[in-house]
């Protein structure tokens, strides 16, 4: 007997619940219905996907609110896609996983020369200013054939691969048709990024026609939100980028960046020949130089002349049919974070040496990002509601503190389906997968190891790498 709230049980799929599956469903239910969070733990086979879907679907219908569901893995996004279809048979609610960009890009010129999604991003509004994308041109000169496609993208839940797909037979962008699509979707399965990083988020909610105010957020998963969350604040600059940056500006004529660049890649040298692996350093200790042995006054105005000259170099390689990478421009923009953040207990600056791919010893500068909730609070603050779920959140007080979530937030662990005396936990000693250890010997040996717990449990069982 399904022990669900009226409203919820029309909207959840199957004849039966899994134990304890209704205490977490209830518990989401209520706490998004008084438009409160809520930071949940349920052991993995819960349901815990179908379970916050179902909970929060009346809700989102009857306010007219948007579903923005955000995990790590495609295959979670499309196992979101997966259980729309099941309530779909009941309701016919649209939904989509959507894809990065950069893997759902078929500009075969853009994809292979961007090296991160925002360069991506840039080389496709570049390419789309000058027309140089056939597959974006032709959703502006197939009008009718691209208009039925959003029509079929919003009546039922699709896959981020099926739209590709679509896409890839009808020669059309498939980026532009869930751009054009995510105002007529009712739920949205993506990755952290798309909410969670500042810039991405703003052209984001641009697409979405909304605010974040009319989203309810359900964030799986989401033990892994604080490590995203400084990753995405944080920032390196690398030998390479300044040796590239040097030879860049030479180039391209700018004398005055291309002495620069040479000048910070010695100093920088210098101070890390001292460092054995890693060291925090002084953050105006590194202006201060650039100030006195640079001979640059004004370290902020040259690091936005260095911008504005990357974003220049950025349209010549483009006109000239390469691809608009620039590192001066990536130089400026880890510069211009740099001087911005030297106030901020919440970042420490650090000079490290290690070993490039092909093995030679080489240095970088990295800004890390020490505090999660710079990036966190600002969405939990300004959502509708949001669903914070995993399998191991616990304790979650701390959870809750190091994200920032609202005071009001609800906090559950759901009761694990497994009694105690049935889970046997054990350490095994003499085993690691740490980077210079990797050798044949302790591969051996972990294959010792599993075949001794698997020869000696009297059932199946499952091996996770």
């Amino acid at each position: 007997m399904i022990k669900l709230p009226s409203q919820v049980a029309e909207y959840f799929p199957y004849d039966s619940v899994r134990p304890h599956q209704d205490e977490f469903i209830t518990t989401v239910y209520n706490a998004v219905a008084s438009k409160r969070s809520v930071l949940i733990e349920g052991s993995n086979g819960l349901g815990k996907t179908i379970s916050a879907l179902s909970a929060i679907l009346p809700i989102a219908i009857e306010k007219k609110l948007k579903i923005l569901y955000v995990a790590r893995t495609h295959r979670q996004h499309d196992r979101v896609i997966e259980e729309l279809r099941a309530v779909f048979r009941k309701h016919q609610v649209s939904g989509l996983s959507i894809r990065g960009r950069n893997e759902m890009c078929l500009n075969v010129f853009a994809s292979r020369g961007a090296f991160d999604s925002k360069s991506l991003m840039e080389v496709c509004e570049l390419l789309k200013a000058k027309s140089r994308c056939p597959y974006y041109t032709n959703v502006e000169e197939r009008t009718y054939d691209y208009m039925q496609l959003q029509q079929q993208v919003a009546s039922r839940p699709y896959m981020g691969s099926e739209i590709q797909r679509i896409c890839k037979k009808k020669e059309v962008c498939p980026y532009e048709l869930v751009k054009a699509g995510l105002s007529d979707v009712k739920v949205i399965a993506l990755s952290y990024l798309y909410v969670f990083d500042p810039a991405i988020r703003t052209a984001f909610l641009k697409n979405l026609e909304t605010e974040l105010q009319k989203i309810i957020l359900i964030v799986d998963e989401a033990h892994n939100l604080p490590e995203t969350a400084i990753s995405i604040s944080g920032s390196t600059l690398s030998l390479f980028v300044m040796r590239a940056a040097e030879m860049e500006a030479a180039r391209f004529g700018h004398k005055d960046i291309e002495d620069f660049a040479f000048f910070f890649r010695t100093e920088v040298e210098k101070i890390t020949d001292k460092v054995s692996r890693e060291e925090i350093i002084s953050a105006k200790t590194i202006i201060e130089i650039i100030q006195k042995k640079g001979n640059i006054p004004r370290p902020r105005e040259f690091f936005e002349h260095m911008h504005e000259a990357g974003a220049i170099i950025k349209k010549a390689l483009l006109a000239d049919g390469k691809n608009p990478r620039s590192y001066v421009h990536a130089m400026s923009e880890f510069l211009l974070k740099w001087f911005d953040t030297i106030e901020d207990d919440s970042f420490i600056n650090v000079a490290s040496r290690y070993f490039n791919k092909e093995n030679n010893k080489t240095a970088k500068l990295e800004i890390v990002a020490l505090d999660p909730s710079k990036i966190t609070q600002p969405v939990f603050s300004s959502t509708y509601a949001t669903v914070i779920m995993s399998g191991t959140l616990q304790p979650l007080e701390a959870f809750a503190k190091i994200t920032r979530l609202p005071e009001s937030t609800v906090k559950f662990v759901v009761p694990s389906p497994f009694p105690k005396e049935h889970v046997f936990s054990a350490v095994s000693l003499g085993v690691t997968t740490s980077m210079d250890k990797r050798t044949p010997q302790m591969y051996q040996t972990m294959v010792e190891r599993i075949n001794e717990v698997v020869n000696s449990t009297p059932t199946n069982t499952g091996i996770f790498a």
